[in-house]
């Protein structure tokens, strides 16, 4: 089973969930969709498992024409999808005949959307792993975004796919319609880097998404920091800046301080470098930088290590076969 690609929306590509664990220090970092929680239930609903490689669209879905039956089911961001012309609901799956054309546009609400396939994409894994990394190459269609005329292939499908399942209201995520986000962070690993002053400040204010983001950081435009003696009287090997620091290793989801500017360093950002990291965006809450725009807000909320590991409990908790009907 295949399914060719007309036209590849905005650098559609492949991924699996959770991604490419055990490289980082090689240089090749997770990748996986940004938005887990839509990725899972996509994959739930045409009777996968909940890691299947699928294709995650951004701000623009691709057109696709299926060469046999297919089922697939569509979650997260509303890109309007069609079927030959047709509206095909969110998160519901559905059957999709030969020849058949799935089209989706510009995303209405939210900002990444998946597409989920009965058997799963069954392209080459790399390092254990289907998502893909852009900027090595590595993963995927050729390592890259789906192309136009590219076919992709697709596994048989489980016993159990079938056309008219449902994702259960309560279980799916609530994007915001307000371009208003609240954001879970904990702090450290460098928090001790930040006066009191500072810490107030970055959780009493709203930080615009800059459009110079991509899948390797998310750059937040504010106010000034505000730094501890450690961080300005300090040894020379420890760099000039007050956010310099001697090279560290990062967690996913730090909010990198590259001088005056925080980048929340996501899917596909580097494992180590010079700055500090006064905060960490929990995994659980990546779905929300997932479907935050560019010119959206953020307003951050301090949580701690035992409440981070509540939430990924919970989501997890819901991305089984109890959040599906039918």
């Amino acid at each position: 089973m295949s399914f060719e690609v007309i036209k590849p929306g905005l650098e559609t590509s492949v991924q699996d969930w959770p991604g490419r664990y055990g490289y980082w220090n090689q240089g090749f970092p997770p990748s996986g969709p940004m938005d887990s929680w839509s990725f899972r239930l996509a994959n739930l609903l045409v009777g996968n498992p909940v890691g299947a490689a699928a294709l995650e669209c951004q701000y623009m879905g691709p057109t696709l024409r299926f060469d046999r039956e297919t089922l697939f089911a569509v979650t997260g961001a509303d890109m309007q999808p069609t079927l030959d012309g047709v509206p095909v609901p969110l998160w519901e799956s559905v059957l999709a005949q030969p020849g058949q054309v799935l089209a989706m546009a510009f995303a209405k609400l939210g900002t990444r959307a998946y597409i989920a396939l009965a058997g799963g994409i069954e392209v080459a894994p790399w390092l254990g792993s289907r998502a893909t990394f852009h900027k090595a190459g590595i993963g995927g269609m050729e390592g890259k975004a789906i192309k136009a005329g590219q076919t992709v292939p697709v596994g048989a499908a489980p016993a159990a796919a079938k056309p008219g399942r449902q994702v259960k209201p309560e279980a799916r995520p609530v994007i915001a319609t307000d371009r208003r986000w609240e954001i879970e962070v904990v702090a450290g690993p460098n928090d001790d880097w930040i006066d009191a002053a500072g810490h107030e400040r970055f959780l009493s204010t709203d930080w615009k998404l800059s459009g110079k983001s991509d899948r390797t950081g998310f750059r937040l435009d504010g106010p000034e920091w505000s730094f501890t003696e450690k961080a300005k009287n300090k040894a020379p090997e420890h760099g000039s800046l007050p956010s310099n620091i001697i090279d560290q290793g990062y967690p996913l989801g730090a909010i990198n301080l590259a001088g005056q500017t925080p980048i929340i360093l996501v899917n596909d950002g580097p494992s180590m470098g010079g700055f500090i990291n006064p905060y960490t965006v929990p995994q659980a809450a990546f779905w929300k930088l997932g479907q935050s725009k560019p010119g959206e807000f953020y307003r951050f909320k301090a949580v701690s290590v035992t409440e981070a590991q509540s939430m990924a409990r919970a989501l997890s908790a819901i991305c089984t076969d109890t959040a599906i009907t039918g």
